[in-house]
């Protein structure tokens, strides 16, 4: 009995009186070691299906969808038979395999479960596809009608690129339709439309009922929109928001007001970080933020949610957990009414409560139902989003997050410091995973996504929590807010500063093939690539930390960045470099050298400093002639970064008045600066001239064709075509000459001696519209196309790709980057030199010029 009572004792940690306790030490646990908590994934392909489900259902008739459904239950029979047969043999045994351990769950159970969640889906997505298809909207919409359109604006207007033909911008607006009516009826309607419309529509607001007449155009199967309405003419304003959206809009608006005094990149990131209010977003900076993967700081996200709610929960940490529970799920509703509770609010709202619920709780192994969940209960509500991109990249980075974010940290503790190894692991694991759906939307992948991520991770907590802290004050105290905006100003000018350094790197967005074949490839590149490291196992190579930490800062600093990244492959053009066409995206600026430091520029591009960055990589300090073709903002808009950046000597413009502010501006800077502007013509005085080494004449416009140009239309044909003489190469840069220009500079080159060039400029970015005969009679031996990747004018255009190709190579800088031509050893004389992807048009190499 002693004996039992003793073992008992100690099996309960105690001792008996006079005898000393063995102290029993462990040792502690790390984050390496540890093992992984077991994945619960018996809701993916309940998930999976639910979301294959929707996005099947909502391109098929409702009755087709119900027919569906129906089928999918009969076959529920199956593995319901199988489930009822395992519990009945093994009741007891099939509970504790349930309850301990989720990888010994009968399969039968989870496809079960998945073919009753795709049933259910399938039902609700037809009776959601029944409600919007039927009635008076869906049947003018597919006649192509004229109809008066009564709705509520659902979303904020976003404003459409203008074309260089239109006065004014245009706004697309999402609109939750009430009543319609047109061809003699009238009916209520309950479906949402995408409103296309003048500049007044950019001045409503979330919640304002409106009136229209436009013309309804029917949309594709499983568009989330039931129609377009084009329409030229103003809402007319019929009702005011509700309460909530007042108090919201209020909200907004005074934070706008605070910030409106701010550098333009707080105008844009401060309300876009706080609330998702981007619309002040300089164009340059959103483009560099897209290049580096920075966008989604912008689109607010579950990490904002994870940010405010870490925020109010580390506040009230002095409360017992019930209230502080409530307190966040107060803030967490308040949040999302303040960024306005569109689809993507709410969807990304559901995915950051998700991953921080399960993180605050300390079980992320429960993370992975709670998404799939998520993701059942948003495709019943809406199944159009199983075919947004939106949805589908912030379910990938969740789940990313979820299932890739803490084993790669634990394997990344082995080399890096573990609040590194963290910092690391979380964004390369939402890259890693959304990188091939984003592939399907811009065909390049970005090198450097994880670096910018890391290094603009330390700023975004505090601009979030400054951000929404100055949106709460705005309204009652601006001085206040004024101040916290200012403070969140500081964070985001870090972001600013990272987003334009990496994406001015060169590689900072390398082409990929585009399409389901890209995807795929990119996906198992990353898989062979995360099998390859894991398999050969980390090395401890800490020293190496602090010269990765030091060379990004480097990258990132001004000063230091031109001369780190001058170096790296395709920074700096080699020191015989004879000329360069710069990328600057989808503008034009081209440089030819005219001696030691100094050179002869042909526009300066966009706004933004890509075309100063250009100058300073070939090491220009001086320009001995600057000529701005015309005054187009692709043309012009980078004209005070070239001015900081080196001495002009001297500057032509073209000879157009229109567009009259953008032509008054650089003759202003110009002025400012100094500088004597010529406006030459062809044939006219100041046509001609030597700068430095490279002599240079005005081939057009003709005098005729200035006195004849009014208007828009004649811009084009108004801006200035030069060619440029330097030793051992002549070029000729045709800006933006559209058809007439063209025909124009054929009759001229006709009487001149000279006509084959070295390199040509093609016009307007390699539009279609160029003239087969100036082609023919130029025969250049390389043709330059400056435009940006992904524009939405089609350029350049395959017909003008292949009408130049026929005499040789043709570049293109959204394909190949900068573009340098330099003298080789070769009876050629010249090469090129760029990063063309293989297969691209033109690839170029050493000789790639004649």
């Amino acid at each position: 009995m002693t004996a039992t009572v003793t073992e008992r004792s100690a099996a309960a940690g105690l001792r008996r009186p006079g005898v000393p306790a063995r102290r029993r030490t462990r040792a502690p646990e790390s984050e390496a070691s540890r093992p992984p908590a077991p994945l619960d994934a018996r809701l993916v392909p309940a998930a999976a299906g639910a979301w294959a489900a929707a996005h099947l259902g909502v391109t098929l008739p409702a009755a087709t969808s119900g027919l569906v459904a129906g089928a999918v239950l009969l076959a529920c029979a199956v593995p319901a038979g199988y489930l009822v047969r395992e519990r009945r043999r093994h009741p007891a045994g099939a509970r504790r395999r349930l309850h301990r351990g989720v990888a010994a769950a009968p399969p039968s159970g989870a496809a079960l479960l998945a073919l009753l969640v795709v049933a259910a889906v399938l039902a609700a997505t037809g009776a959601h596809v029944h409600a919007r298809g039927g009635g008076l909207l869906a049947d003018l919409a597919g006649r192509g009608a004229s109809a008066v359109v009564t709705a509520r604006v659902a979303a904020e207007p976003r404003p459409m690129e203008t074309r260089e033909w239109e006065a004014e911008g245009r706004f697309r607006v999402v609109a939750d339709v009430v009543e319609v009516s047109g061809r003699g009826a009238r009916s209520l309607a309950r479906a949402p439309v995408v409103v296309l419309g003048p500049a007044p529509w950019g001045d409503l607001t979330l919640g304002e009922q409106v009136r229209v007449r436009g013309t309804l155009v029917a949309t594709e199967p499983g568009d989330d929109a039931a129609a377009l309405l084009i329409t030229s003419r103003e809402p007319e304003r019929r009702g005011r928001p509700p309460w909530h959206l007042r108090v919201v809009n209020l909200f907004r608006e005074a934070l706008r007001a605070v910030t409106a005094d701010l550098s333009p990149q707080a105008r844009g990131l401060v309300p876009g970080i706080a609330v998702g209010d981007d619309r002040e977003l300089p164009a340059d900076l959103r483009a560099d933020m897209q290049a580096v993967s920075l966008t989604h700081l912008t689109a607010v996200s579950g990490a904002h949610v994870a940010i405010l709610l870490g925020a109010v929960l580390g506040a009230l940490v002095w409360l017992a957990p019930p209230w502080r529970t409530g307190a966040g799920a107060l803030a967490l509703v308040a949040f999302v009414a303040l960024v306005r509770p569109e689809a993507s609010v709410l969807r990304s709202a559901v995915m950051g409560a998700v991953v921080l619920v399960a993180l605050l709780l300390g079980r992320p192994a429960r993370a992975l139902p709670a998404l799939c969940g998520a993701v059942v209960a948003l495709v019943l509500a809406d199944p159009w989003l199983a075919r947004s991109y939106g949805f589908v990249l912030s379910v990938l980075a969740t789940a990313g997050l979820v299932l890739l974010a803490r084993p790669w940290a634990r394997w990344l503790t082995h080399v890096l410091p573990r609040w590194l190894a963290t910092a690391v692991a979380v964004p390369a694991a939402a890259q890693a995973a959304c990188g091939p759906v984003v592939v399907l939307l811009t065909p390049a992948v970005s090198p450097y996504a994880v670096p910018a991520n890391i290094l603009a991770a330390p700023a975004v907590p505090p601009a979030t929590v400054l951000g929404v802290g100055a949106t709460v004050l705005a309204p009652w105290w601006p001085v206040g807010a004024e101040a916290l905006a200012v403070a969140a100003s500081w964070c985001t000018a870090w972001i600013a500063q990272v987003a334009r350094a990496l994406a001015a790197l060169p590689g900072a967005q390398v082409a990929w093939p585009g399409g389901t074949g890209g995807a795929l490839a990119l996906a198992g590149a990353t898989a062979a690539g995360v099998a390859v490291l894991a398999r050969a196992g980390p090395r401890r190579t800490r020293p190496a930390v602090p010269a990765l930490a030091v060379l990004l800062v480097l990258l990132v600093l001004p000063g230091p960045r031109q001369v780190v990244g001058a170096w790296l492959p395709g920074g700096r053009p080699p020191p015989d470099w004879v000329a360069v066409q710069c990328d600057v995206g989808q503008g034009a600026a081209f440089v030819v050298r005219s001696g030691p430091g100094a050179a002869v520029m042909v526009d300066v591009g966009p706004a933004g400093g890509a075309a100063a960055d250009c100058l300073r990589a070939a090491g220009v300090r001086r320009l001995d002639l600057l000529v701005l073709t015309h005054a187009h903002a692709d043309h012009v808009g980078g004209l005070p970064e070239v001015l900081a950046a080196v001495d002009v000597q001297r500057a032509v413009l073209g000879p157009g008045s229109d567009p009259a502010n953008a032509v008054g501006a650089v003759q202003r800077q110009l002025a400012a600066a100094g500088i004597p502007v010529d406006r030459p013509v062809a044939g006219g005085p100041g046509a001609r001239g030597r700068a430095g080494e490279v002599g240079w004449e005005v081939l057009g416009p003709a005098p005729d064709a200035v006195a004849a140009g009014t208007g828009e239309a004649a811009v084009n044909d108004l801006s200035l075509v030069v060619r440029l003489d330097a030793p051992g190469l002549r070029v000729l840069a045709l800006g933006d000459a559209e058809l007439d220009g063209q025909a124009r500079l054929v009759r001229l080159l006709r009487r001149s001696p000279v006509t084959v060039h070295d390199v040509v400029v093609m016009a307007h970015h390699g539009s279609p519209r160029q003239d087969e005969r100036l082609a023919a009679l130029l025969a250049p031996r390389l043709t330059l196309v400056s435009v940006g990747a992904d524009n939405d004018y089609g350029h350049p255009a395959p017909s003008a790709l292949e009408l130049y190709g026929r005499s040789g190579p043709v570049l293109r800088t959204d394909v190949c980057g900068a573009v340098t031509v330099v003298r080789t050893g070769t009876p050629a004389g010249l090469g090129t030199l760029s990063s063309c992807r293989a297969g691209g048009e033109g690839s170029g190499g050493e000789g790639g010029g004649r």
